[in-house]
C-alpha cells in the first residue's frame, strides 16, 4: 500500500498569499502534481496539520485542492489551524477529520495535539483516551500520526514549541507492539529515526523549510517537499521525501 504524506501548506484565502516568501497556493500545486504523477495508485493521504495560515477561508481553497479526489484524505488540525471551521468546511467524503481509519490491513489514528492559544501541542486525556482505545481494539499495523512533534529534534526555539508532556503519549505508544510508525507535521524539516520498533518521521512542509539544528528562529533555503510510504502486509515500511526541483516551482508558478 502507498500512502502520501502532505503537510502545512498554510493555505490563505486568497491563492495570492505568501509566507516565508512562498506563495503557498502555487506551492503545493506543484507538490501535488509531483505527488500524484510519481505515485498515482496511492490508497489515501495525510494532512498533518496546518493547513491554513489562521485563515478560515482558506479551508475552500484546500477543498478545492483535494475534494474530487476519490482516495480518503485523512486531516488533523495543526497550531495554525481553525477546528471548528475545520470540522464543518471539510465535512464529507473525501476528507476525514482525526478519528481512527483502517485501510488495506493498517490503521490510521489521527490526533488532535491542538492547544488552543499556543504554538505549542497538547494531547488531552481524552485524546490520549481515545489514542489508547482505538489501539485496543485493533491488532492491525498501526501508524500513529499527529501534528506537534513528541521527540527533540535538536533545535531549541522548534524544541520549545512541539508536544508538551509527551511521556503519557510514548506510554501507551509502548504499551501497544503493533504500533509500527509515529508521523508528524509542524517542523518543517526531514526527521527519521526508530524507538525500539517503531519508526518515527517528520516531514517538511509544502511551502518553506526550518533550518534543521538552529538555536534561533532561521528558515532554510530546501524547496517544498512531501513524503510517501510503502506500507508492507508485514508491517515493514519504507519511506522517501521527494523535493522539489526549482523547474517544478516555475512552472506552478507560471500557471
Amino acid at each position: 500500500m502507498k500512502i502520501l504524506q502532505f503537510t502545512d501548506p498554510h493555505l490563505y484565502g486568497s491563492s495570492k498569499g505568501r509566507l516565508r516568501g512562498v506563495e503557498t497556493d502555487a506551492s503545493l500545486t506543484a507538490v501535488l502534481d509531483d505527488a500524484f504523477a510519481r505515485v498515482p495508485e496511492y490508497s489515501a493521504v495525510l494532512v498533518t496539520g496546518d493547513l491554513v495560515q489562521d485563515d478560515a477561508s482558506g479551508y475552500l481553497r484546500f477543498r478545492s485542492f483535494f475534494g474530487s479526489l476519490n482516495k480518503p484524505v485523512l486531516c488533523l488540525p495543526g497550531n495554525h489551524d481553525i477546528p471548528e471551521a475545520m470540522r464543518r468546511e471539510l465535512n464529507g467524503r473525501p476528507f476525514e477529520i482525526c478519528g481512527a481509519h483502517e485501510i488495506d490491513g493498517w490503521q490510521f489514528i489521527m490526533l488532535d495535539s491542538f492547544y488552543p492559544g499556543h504554538v505549542g501541542g497538547r494531547l488531552s486525556p481524552a485524546e490520549l483516551a481515545r489514542l489508547d482505545s482505538a489501539l485496543a481494539r485493533s491488532s492491525k499495523h498501526a501508524m500513529v500520526c499527529l501534528h506537534h512533534h513528541p521527540v527533540h529534534m535538536g533545535s531549541l526555539w522548534l524544541d520549545t514549541v512541539g508536544l508538551a508532556d509527551p511521556d503519557e503519549f510514548w506510554r501507551i505508544i509502548d504499551s501497544h507492539p503493533h504500533v509500527r510508525a509515529v508521523v508528524w507535521g509542524h517542523v518543517h524539516q526531514v526527521y527519521d529515526g526508530q524507538r525500539g520498533d517503531v519508526r518515527l518521521f517528520g516531514t517538511p512542509s509544502t511551502g518553506a523549510q526550518f533550518l534543521p539544528r538552529s538555536d534561533c528562529y532561521a528558515v532554510d533555503s530546501r524547496p517544498p517537499a512531501y513524503r510517501s510510504f510503502d506500507l508492507n502486509a508485514d508491517g515493514g515500511i519504507r519511506s522517501d521525501v521527494h523535493w522539489l526541483q526549482p523547474m517544478s516551482m516555475l512552472k506552478a508558478v507560471a500557471q
